[in-house]
């Protein structure tokens, strides 16, 4: 199994209320549990994976915790970092809750090993609610915006 498939099976894990699961394909056992750090173990050896389930995050804008409308659309975190609004503590943010955004403008940066990642969108729509505070620690996975499509 590669690690796309994995990744996504993390994915799964989070988003819903299983907190285990195992798979068997051909001779690799995969078990990826949600209780404490999640853990894959590919047979023989277990390997850990840096995919803690993500607390609750922290929000810019208020957001009702019902589902939201099939239209609308989150915007996951790519990787483990840190999250910026604004290319500087000076600047104006990138996007605001009612602003209409184009495929390929910047959402926001995360921040990963020194390295700045612009998140960009991808699809036109419009800002539904922002997720997370400004330099708040994100996790891969974790909804960092919600956008309703246009078109």
């Amino acid at each position: 199994m590669d690690i796309s498939q994995i990744r996504k099976l993390i994915k799964l894990i989070q988003s819903s209320d299983v907190t285990e699961i195992e798979l068997t394909e051909g001779g690799e056992t995969i078990r990826i549990s949600r209780q404490g750090s999640p853990v894959v173990s590919v047979a023989p050896a277990p390997v850990a994976v840096a995919a803690a389930p993500a607390a609750a995050p922290a929000t810019a804008a208020p957001v009702a915790e019902e589902a939201s409308p099939s239209n609308e659309h989150q915007v996951t975190s790519p990787m483990v970092g840190t999250f910026y609004a604004a290319s500087s503590p000076d600047s104006d943010d990138f996007v605001t809750v009612g602003q209409k955004v184009k495929k390929g403008d910047t959402l926001c940066i995360i921040e990963a090993m020194k390295m700045m990642n612009e998140i960009e969108s991808e699809y036109d729509g419009v800002v539904e609610a922002v997720l997370v505070s400004n330099a708040s620690p994100v996790e891969y996975g974790q909804p960092i915006f919600v956008i309703t499509p246009l078109g």
